[in-house]
């Protein structure tokens, strides 16, 4: 005979492993974290031993036993497999949520045309945006499917490669010379905006690199300096002076006018790549294998 109350114990279980700590849990399952304690307790004299280390650093944190550890899998498993029976239950004409999470600057400048024309195409799925830097979000079951640009060396997810990125220099054209292109010594001239985003092992040029390569002076380091990638572009869009961007934020800016992209013969590959990214442990499910496939197939016609 099957235990309801042995559910609520690995739901308990699993979204505490997931969060490190029954605050966590709690947080996610919407009851106290004394109650989530309650029933991983319960879980633990059901089978006998201890499944979680308790340990203290700053807020309580929570490891797995190796038994606990080897059995999780199973157990996220047959959860999501029991979402998906109910899901099934509800029939084809209910709709399917999907939580796609991506940071501001790519959701505001790369992928919201794209979710607006998903949508079109999809109208049984409802997508629902996470905007965040976070990839815990991901690889601890927040959302289905996230959107990063990096090296790809994270832990916990499940990555597919969506297209490399590079660096390009782009300025407002009201900016300009009348009548002629930006030579090197126009570009001399301008005040150049310095993204202090951190990029970390991405390889991204700093202006002295990008003056060097196109035989300008090299420049003060009294330029606009701001720490956000999307103020970054607003402020090129704004005439406020020249900026060094990842190409794959500005193109659409580009090929409407919005950006004009100077020097076009010189492009600096970044080590950074953009990756779909998906839980490791949890099944995909269909929904969230069609926007997968379809934003997939987007990028490849895009290029």
């Amino acid at each position: 005979m099957r235990s309801l109350n042995r559910l609520k114990w690995l739901h308990a279980f699993e979204a505490t492993a997931r969060h490190g700590s029954f605050t966590g849990a709690a947080q996610e399952l919407g009851v106290t974290p004394a109650a989530v304690g309650q029933l991983v307790r319960s879980l633990e004299d059901w089978v006998g031993h201890p499944l979680l280390h308790r340990t203290r650093s700053g807020k309580e944190r929570l490891t797995l036993v190796g038994e606990a550890q080897e059995a999780l899998q199973d157990i996220t498993q047959g959860l999501d497999r029991l979402e998906t029976g109910l899901n099934k239950l509800r029939g084809r004409r209910s709709r399917s949520v999907v939580v796609v999470t991506a940071s501001q600057v790519l959701v505001m400048n790369w992928l919201m045309d794209r979710l607006n024309r998903f949508s079109e195409t999809y109208e049984n799925i409802d997508l629902r945006l996470n905007v965040t830097e976070k990839l815990m979000d991901v690889s601890h079951g927040e959302a289905d499917i996230g959107i990063r640009c990096g090296q790809g060396d994270w832990s916990g997810v499940n990555k597919t490669w969506l297209m490399d990125e590079e660096a390009v220099l782009v300025c407002s054209p009201r900016l300009m010379p009348p009548g002629k292109m930006a030579c090197s010594e126009w570009l001399a001239t301008q005040k150049l905006i310095h993204d202090d985003t951190p990029h970390p092992g991405a390889d991204f040029p700093s202006w002295n690199d990008v003056l060097m390569a196109v035989g300008a002076p090299e420049a003060l380091e009294s330029g606009l300096h701001i720490n956000s990638t999307s103020a970054v572009i607003l402020s090129a869009l704004s005439g406020r002076g020249v900026a060094i961007v990842r190409y794959a934020l500005v193109k659409n800016l580009i090929e409407t006018g919005q950006l004009v992209q100077l020097h076009p013969d010189y492009r600096w590959p970044l080590t950074w790549s953009y990756y779909l990214v998906t839980p490791q442990q949890k099944v995909m499910r269909d929904e969230v294998k069609v926007f997968h496939d379809w934003l997939l197939q987007d990028v490849v016609s895009d290029h």
